[in-house]
């Protein structure tokens, strides 16, 4: 599959796994995929996001906020009678503001690999990846760009790159279908 992609497409896995690197993440995820395709300059991914106004800053707030509503789910553990905030609130009177969330960091940055070694996809990224092939078949076209990448994640209901493109998309005063009609735009400027 990886014959068809274009040269921004391309950027983007590659960028995927410097992404995740800097992040001090073991795994390439879908979030990784899009903030990487956001900051490529002239990409078609990174041009219709700029045209809906979203800027890769924004998005980027928005997946460290989805990631982190993603390690701890209040809902879920206020089911089991377990207050979030009650335990945030005294979390940080006896270790500082956002002591919680450091905690998460501290044990992700222990499980880092060697910053040279292979990272891996996870489940999530290589669907993503399925995706925008089905999404560039869909279109008619013969390679796959980062707006397939992009439009794929746009897709991917109930992953964390998916709820922060929707959160920023909205924050921008767009949403998916308002960035699917970018993506269409760049794809027929291309043709």
């Amino acid at each position: 599959m990886f014959e068809r992609f274009a040269a921004d497409a391309r950027e983007t896995v590659v960028g995927a796994q410097e992404v995740a690197r800097s992040r001090g993440d073991d795994a390439i995820d879908a979030v990784h995929l899009l903030l990487s395709l956001a900051g490529q300059d002239g990409g078609t991914g990174a041009t219709a996001l700029a045209a809906v106004g979203v800027a890769t800053d924004d998005l980027e707030r928005h997946v460290d906020s989805a990631s982190r509503h993603d390690t701890l789910d209040g809902p879920a553990l206020a089911a089991l009678g377990i207050d979030l905030d009650e335990i945030r609130a005294r979390t940080d009177a006896a270790f500082g503001p956002g002591a919680l969330d450091r905690a998460g960091d501290d044990e992700r940055r222990r499980g880092r690999r060697n910053r040279r070694s292979h990272i891996p996809f996870t489940p999530e990224a290589k669907k993503a990846l399925e995706l925008s092939l089905r999404e560039a078949v869909h279109e008619g076209s013969r390679t796959i760009d980062s707006g397939h990448v992009l439009a794929a994640v746009a897709r991917a209901k109930g992953s964390t790159a998916h709820r922060a493109l929707v959160d920023a998309l909205a924050e921008a005063g767009s949403d998916v279908a308002g960035l699917r009609a970018a993506l269409t735009t760049q794809h027929r400027q291309a043709s």
